[in-house]
């Protein structure tokens, strides 16, 4: 039999000697090992050769394994669809980082905005915004249109001090642009130019897997449109920028002036907006940061509609839930936010939650962490009804809640445990504190007793208690005398407790500590 022949009868397995073991086998080697031979082999006919089933898969295993032979398609089908964007600032404050906002301490040194080339060096290399003063400045960034009629994406810390605002095209024209709204908390704008006929970009409907082909394309250090290409490295990166990160982690070399500029799938379609890099030096190391494109499509739906976001808020502190926490209330693993403090007046208050709380599921959706909830409230609307499970003194309910709206003032962060300092007063034993009465402390308020003493080397310093803390509750319980705190410690001990958990208070924000009992 010609194997060329599309017209021969495909004969059985049984009947050409072959187990179904063996046919199993073969389809492997040949799916693993010898996809390429099949792709080249000419007048090799797969459908002849073999049962249709394995015919099929070997022949998507086979367009699989070739993939793009390159990504020229691709480019010359979106790259007209991105700008650059040059901006003028007249005068005013420099700013540092991310919409003005300061780098969280501590990653200065990695963390880079990339928006301006011109940006003259920050404290520990950090490019600034644009520089004020006399005769403004100028700055450069990257953009790209999601319609015909000129609305397009970029990021907020490319134009949020911009006096005016230009963009140029991939053929070289230009044109004014004016800035429609801007979300400093997911660092996007929207923008708009005058026309209805511009080359525009799709926002893809799917997440990335980790792996897939991306490709970079913007105006990096002001040298005008630029591909680059890589991998999807990670999802779900966290940088510290702000309560809602959620960034898409990029291998393509992205750099300063990429800043605002899409990244595509293999499809031509935009999975996110490239926002920040890391990088001891200001160049790509192969470390990029992109905001998702369900993200942008939300934020951006919003900015059009009214110019600004809002979002969902339940007025709560929140922090992790660590190991030492989940033993000390009792839980039987780490998921959920453990609500350290009510705001005021807030939704939490008035639907029932309580300090000590933990929020386990939003909406039936399990909470992973204090982050987790965070991005889930903020995706909500104002006044949106939830169902909250939360879990209250060891037992799990439901509580309905309408949500407020994030005051500009006020995110959900996610916080978690920190601090310094020492100082002396009357100590309670194997937890490292010395203490005395709030009300005995000038400025400590009524309730609670204040840490005026710090063991550096007990189990108190290595969680961050510093003096001035004011420690409210110890196992549940008010206490306002350390012999209060005594009892409590005294009572966790004999009933076999390896934790007690402390709620504290350092300045204005609320937080549960748990310490051991078990050991001096």
């Amino acid at each position: 039999m010609n194997p060329s022949d599309t017209s021969a009868p495909q004969t059985s397995v049984k009947s050409r000697g072959l187990s179904a073991r063996r046919i199993a086998l073969l389809a492997t080697t040949i799916a693993g090992l010898g996809v390429a031979a099949l792709v080249v082999a000419p007048g090799f006919n797969l459908q002849a050769t073999y049962p249709a089933a394995i015919a099929q898969n070997l022949s998507e295993q086979a367009a699989k394994v070739a993939g793009p032979v390159g990504f020229a398609d691709i480019v010359e089908k979106v790259k007209p669809g991105v700008f650059s964007v040059r901006v003028k600032v007249d005068g005013g404050n420099e700013t540092v980082g991310r919409g003005g906002q300061e780098i969280p301490p501590g990653m200065r040194e990695f963390f880079r905005r990339f928006g301006m080339p011109d940006m003259p060096g920050g404290p520990e290399g950090m490019p600034r915004g644009p520089r004020g003063g006399r005769g403004g400045g100028t700055g450069q960034g990257s953009g790209f249109f999601i319609s015909a009629d000129g609305y397009a994406v970029t990021n907020n810390h490319v134009v949020e001090k911009a006096s005016s605002v230009e963009v140029q095209l991939d053929d070289g024209k230009t044109y004014p642009a004016k800035v429609i709204g801007t979300d400093p908390r997911t660092d996007l704008a929207l923008i708009k130019v005058e026309g209805n006929a511009f080359p525009f970009v799709k926002l893809s409907d799917k997440d990335p897997r980790i792996g897939d082909w991306v490709l970079a394309v913007g105006n990096p250090f002001g040298l005008g449109g630029t591909v680059t290409a890589g991998i999807v490295s990670a999802r779900g990166r966290d940088i510290g920028a702000s309560a809602y990160d959620d960034f898409i982690q990029i291998d393509a070399p992205v750099n300063r002036g990429n800043s605002g500029g899409p990244t595509f799938d293999t499809e031509g379609n935009v999975i996110g907006v490239n926002t920040a890099i890391f990088s001891p030096s200001g160049g790509s190391v192969g470390i990029a940061f992109a905001i998702p494109a369900n993200t942008v499509k939300t934020v951006i739906a919003q900015l059009r509609e009214s110019g600004t976001v809002s979002r969902g808020w339940i007025g709560v502190q929140i922090q992790p839930v660590t190991q030492d926490i989940a033993d000390g209330l009792g839980l039987k693993s780490t998921d959920g936010a453990l609500v350290a403090e009510p705001q005021a007046n807030g939704p939490a208050v008035k639907a029932g939650i309580n300090a000590g709380d933990v929020i386990v599921s939003v909406n039936g959706e399990r909470v992973k962490d204090a982050r987790d909830l965070a991005r889930k409230i903020g995706a909500l609307a104002p006044k949106a009804n939830v169902k909250l499970g939360v879990v209250q003194k060891g037992t799990e309910k439901t509580i309905n809640m309408t949500l407020g709206e994030l005051p500009n003032t006020t995110e959900a962060r996610a916080t978690s445990p920190g601090g310094d300092d020492e100082d002396s007063g009357a100590e309670v034993g194997r937890l490292g504190l010395s203490l005395a009465p709030a009300a005995r402390v000038a400025g400590a308020g009524s309730e609670g007793v204040v840490v005026t003493g710090v063991d550096s080397s007990g189990a108190a310093a290595e969680r961050g208690f510093a003096t001035g803390d004011v420690i409210l509750e110890v196992g549940g319980q008010a206490v306002s005398t350390p012999a209060d705190v005594r009892k409590v410690v005294g009572t966790a001990r004999s009933e076999g407790k390896r934790t007690v958990l402390l709620r504290v208070k350092k300045g204005e924000s609320t937080r549960f500590v748990a310490l051991p009992v078990g050991r001096g």
